[in-house]
């Protein structure tokens, strides 16, 4: 059984390329992507259809009767025929509801992988088996060898609605993606899409990478979806989509990611914690078409907020673990500082529209509050199929940022004053070549702005001579407390941008 999201509610260094060069897919014979459009197209041109329930005695159960429940490992697809992949399946119950059915793909043709619930050790639980048969699974994980060649380790998972997570060289199990986030944060409510049906392809046996397809339904649409897995340092996910509408949608969120922001060095917890942060991911960074980078750190705000990057056509967006340092958050169990980032990386000119970024409000660390995504200008429309493709990146040891300088951290306070105020002192550190590189004479000049509801009183910015970097010193007062605090910063050299652009949203209170 892999690390699950333990309770989790699902609400809701060099730069990269700016385009992306897509693996070519050597499809089996008799079938292929089309073949998967062709039933989205047909389930969208019928009513949508809801999946039925569970047997009553796998809905009353908790987590920890979940969690007691394993696939075998002699079961695992692939595992007698000593293939580089592997699969296991996750048994449906607790959260996951909805049963899909799954598939394996070969050069003879196309076989549906029936649930069995001898397949399975139920632990402590007192199952009846006899009532489960002919169920289907919840999801299930992808083995490969990347840390070790003697083992096959999990990396990658499909559990639940349309979330998928990954995980490359060294990394635990931190952040989502998913299909496609349907009027995120709209007063209307969420739409979760979710994956109803798999084909998984049978790889060679040297194969370096696993092709999935997946069929996406739900009130709204339908979509075909092919995924292409090569794990590594960084575990790469491409994926080629085809969405159809049935009816019109208010808010269209593609490549969407989903992460945890509880607390950390911009804004420690009220109470005690011998953590001192608590997060899978600090940031949210966007590359424009401009060749922009922006870095804005999160928060986890006492009410929800919405905030979004207008771009003509993204060359890339994640949200990013950049605290590296076991020392920031001093949890050996839940080890923050080996939680992926999640790069996306578009596959061609996604046109107009907006990086969107929603803070949810989380009493605790157990919440996916965070998520991230690209909301078209010129959204998809009813009998008009809309293709998207784009990458997945799950970086730990190469992510993406700025070439020249980047945000290593953003503190909130001010030092010792001898007379204390109602302004609001920041603390932006940054490192990079730029910085490095530049020579002792030269100035360094911190450029700020507040883009809404304040003023700068005061702007600082001096070389760091512990970390060679530079430090920028922001000295702030906030308009209308009700409302955030919209500040930008970079750092600046004989007219020479050296820094991606500090974007900081300061939650209203």
């Amino acid at each position: 059984m892999p690390t699950l999201a333990v309770g989790k509610t699902r609400l809701f260094v060099a730069a990269l390329a700016s385009t992306c060069s897509f693996a070519a897919v050597a499809a089996v014979p008799g079938f292929g992507f089309d073949d998967v459009d062709r039933r989205a197209k047909a389930a969208a041109a019928a009513p949508f259809v809801k999946s039925n329930a569970l047997p009553r005695e796998l809905q009353k159960f908790q987590y920890d009767q979940y969690r007691d429940i394993r696939y075998k490992s002699e079961h695992f697809l692939w595992r007698s025929a000593q293939l580089p992949f592997e699969i296991a399946f996750f048994h449906p119950g607790w959260h996951f509801t909805e049963p899909v059915r799954i598939h394996e793909v070969t050069a003879s043709g196309v076989r549906e992988l029936r649930f069995d619930p001898g397949q399975f050790d139920y632990g402590a639980n007192k199952v009846d088996t006899t009532a489960l048969a002919g169920l289907g699974y919840a999801g299930f994980r992808v083995h490969y060898p990347i840390n070790s060649p003697q083992y096959k380790d999990e990396v990658l998972v499909f559990l639940g609605a349309s979330y998928f997570r990954a995980l490359g060289k060294g990394q635990r199990y931190g952040l989502s993606a998913r299909g496609l986030a349907v009027d995120t944060a709209a007063a209307s409510g969420e739409e979760f899409p979710r994956f109803v049906e798999f084909w998984i392809e049978r790889p060679a046996r040297d194969a370096r990478d696993l092709t999935i397809y997946g069929l996406l339904d739900s009130r709204r649409m339908t979509g075909a979806y092919r995924f292409v897995l090569r794990p590594g340092v960084s575990t790469v996910l491409d994926v080629k989509a085809r969405l159809h509408l049935r009816e019109s949608v208010g808010k269209l969120g593609l490549a969407p990611l989903t992460s945890m922001f509880y607390f950390g060095e911009n804004q420690p917890l009220a109470r005690e914690d011998y953590r001192p942060e608590v997060h899978d991911s600090d940031g949210l960074s966007v590359h424009s078409e401009t060749g922009e980078w922006i870095w804005r750190p999160l928060a986890n705000p006492r009410r929800l907020m919405v905030s979004s990057f207008a771009l003509s056509s993204p060359r890339g967006f994640g949200l990013m673990q950049r605290d590296r340092d076991f020392r920031r958050y001093e949890d050996l169990e839940a080890r923050y500082e080996l939680r992926p980032s999640g790069w996306v990386q578009p596959g061609g000119d996604w046109g107009p529209g907006r990086v969107e970024l929603v803070q949810i409000p989380s009493p605790d660390e157990t919440n996916d509050n965070i998520v991230a995504y690209w909301v078209p200008d010129r959204p998809p429309t009813p009998k008009a199929p809309f293709d998207l493709e784009y990458r997945v990146l799950w970086q730990l040891e190469a992510e993406a940022r700025a070439p020249g300088a980047w945000v290593t951290q953003t503190r909130r306070g001010r030092g010792f004053v001898r007379k204390p105020d109602d302004s609001i002192g920041f603390v932006i550190d940054f490192e990079g070549p730029a910085l490095t590189k530049l020579s002792p004479d030269a100035r360094l000049e911190g450029v700020a702005t507040v883009v809404d509801n304040g003023e700068i009183l005061e702007r600082t910015a001096y070389r760091n001579e512990v970390s060679g970097g530079a430090r920028l010193v922001l000295r702030v007062r906030r308009g209308d407390a009700n409302k955030p605090v919209e500040l930008r910063a970079f750092l600046r050299s004989g007219g020479d941008t050296l820094s991606e652009t500090w974007a900081y949203a300061l939650p209203p209170g």
